[in-house]
């Protein structure tokens, strides 16, 4: 009973905290879809192209919730998906605490989020940059579309909206995707509609004052912790029963394969990942190659919100993928130069 509860406990310490980032960016979706129109497509748009650069140094701030802010507007389309790797990438979760905690030099610390940031920033515009190649080159956009959606690209499954490049593409230039997530999470917009809204394409009621619009926001909140507190409990549970000395003995292995498992506890979706992999690194056991590789690579609840909210689950698992390569390869290449 009392591990039971030390679970639901952790759980909650986990999860709370987020909150408020989720319901901050739900409110402002929600009125970036009421208020949408040339005007604001155009903002989205113009912050769209800097939004690598912007997403790398939010995600240094030492607080999870801006990975799981950046996955919710990813998945309404206000950002791009190179801005949505920045923010994963530059996202430091419990390590800056660590660091600050432990009196690393200043300017270790300052190397640290410098390189992390940088990584995320020109990474970021690369994928930015590779998807408007991509959308251009008719070979290379029918490969991408049957890598991401499989059969459904091959066969012209009707269920398919909008071709993935296209819609990946767009991503950032816009709020008109952003009702989707409403009628992914029945948040009660329909019901707005169906009391006697004026005609709004989706389903929202512009002239029902605030309530609509923080109702379907809370809506979207509730669903979202729930599903982030369900998954966040089991894997406090598998960590307290496996517990953390069976990561340190993972990670403590050959020099260069603590790289790649560095980066893969990175992928852990908990602060308990950030927090062994400083911490090894302070205790000199990683690397500073495989400490970087395990940092860039995670994203605390950020991944949990997005699979969450992005409706396809192929691309979610080519993001995460693709972050687990760009971690690697940056820790090889200092791993490589002996730091």
């Amino acid at each position: 009973m009392e591990l039971f509860e030390h679970i639901v406990t952790h759980a909650l310490e986990d999860t709370l905290p987020i909150v408020p980032f989720l319901l901050i960016t739900y409110l402002a979706l929600e009125l970036l879809e009421h208020a949408a129109g040339d005007r604001v497509n155009g903002v989205v748009k113009r912050a769209g192209a800097a939004g690598p650069v912007v997403g790398a140094l939010l995600g240094i701030v030492p607080q999870c919730g801006f990975s799981a802010m950046g996955a919710t507007l990813y998945a309404g389309r206000v950002i791009t998906l190179g801005t949505l790797v920045a923010v994963f990438l530059s996202t430091s979760d419990e390590m800056l605490p660590l660091l600050v905690a432990e009196r690393v030099d200043a300017g270790l610390l300052a190397q640290v989020l410098l390189a992390k940031a940088a990584v995320a920033a020109v990474v970021g515009l690369a994928v930015d940059a590779a998807l408007r190649a991509l959308r251009r080159n008719a070979r290379a956009h029918a490969a991408m579309r049957r890598g991401v959606l499989g059969p459904a690209a091959v066969a012209g499954d009707s269920a398919v909206e909008q071709d993935v490049i296209d819609e990946l593409a767009e991503a950032g230039e816009g709020a008109d995707h952003i009702h989707r997530l409403c009628e992914r999470d029945h948040c009660g917009c329909d019901d707005d509609h169906e009391a006697g809204s004026s005609g709004h394409d989706h389903g929202h009621d512009h002239h029902g004052g605030a309530w609509p619009v923080v109702r379907s926001a809370l809506s979207h909140t509730v669903q979202v912790t729930a599903f982030i507190f369900l998954v966040t409990m089991a894997l406090v549970a598998v960590l307290e029963t496996v517990g953390e000395p069976a990561l340190e003995a993972f990670l403590s292995g050959n020099r260069m394969l603590a790289v790649f498992a560095s980066a893969l506890v990175g992928l852990i979706p908990n602060c308990a990942a950030s927090v062994v992999i400083t911490q090894l690194y302070l205790e000199g056991v990683l690397s500073f190659g495989a400490m970087l590789a395990g940092t860039l690579v995670g994203a605390g609840a950020g991944f949990l919100v997005l699979f969450r909210t992005n409706r396809s689950l192929r691309e979610n698992v080519v993001i995460l993928v693709a972050l687990y390569v760009v971690g690697v390869l940056c820790g090889i290449v200092l791993t490589g130069m002996g730091m």
